[in-house]
This record gives structure tokens, sequence and C-alpha cells, in this order.
């Protein structure tokens, strides 16, 4: 598969992770051509840490990894929805989604 018309407009591509069996959305990563290529590799996810400027395999410390069901691109290949299966919490504060702060 060629990624290379992902990364047209920037080196890092926007990854929506959501949970196939509740809909949950459950965390925001970013992914480089090298962590898309571990994902489409392995069924699991890889990102590109901004802060720390690795790739890191989501769960691989902690055990909750994020098996993938599904990968798709939107209408304009510059953002992935990818559905899995997750194991524990996704996110790193011990929620099962980072998207528990509710604003209104």
């Amino acid at each position: 598969m060629d990624l290379e018309k992902y990364f047209i407009k920037s080196d890092l591509i926007p990854a929506v992770i959501q949970e196939k069996s509740t809909g949950d959305v459950l965390m925001v990563a970013w992914m480089n051509r090298e962590s898309m290529a571990k994902t489409l590799e392995t069924g699991y996810t890889w990102f590109w840490s901004r802060s720390r400027q690795e790739l890191w395999n989501k769960g691989a410390t902690s055990g909750h990894l994020q098996k993938i069901v599904d990968i798709w691109s939107d209408c304009d290949d510059d953002t992935l929805l990818i559905t899995v299966e997750q194991t524990g919490a996704a996110c790193h504060t011990g929620s099962h989604s980072c998207f528990f702060k509710k604003i209104k």
C-alpha cells in the first residue's frame, strides 16, 4: 500500500481511535509514515509522540493494547478513523477514554 497520499499535506496525520463495541471515541493521536506502516503490519496501533519524538506502541508498557478492526480515511485523506478492540483503559490517566472532561 502506498502511504504517501496520506502525507501530502503534512508529515503527521491525526488518528481518531474509536472502540468498535461501544462507538466511544477513546483518543486522538498522531501518526507518521513509519507508525502507520507498523500499524498496518502488526494489527495494533502505533503512533508518533510529538513530545518524545519517537514511535510508541499503544499499550506496550501498560498492556492496554488496541487491536485494529478497521482503518478509514476521511474524504481528503488527511485524517484517519481507526476502530479498535480496546484492552483496558485507553487514557494514561486510567480513564477508559481520554474524553471525560465535559465542558458544556
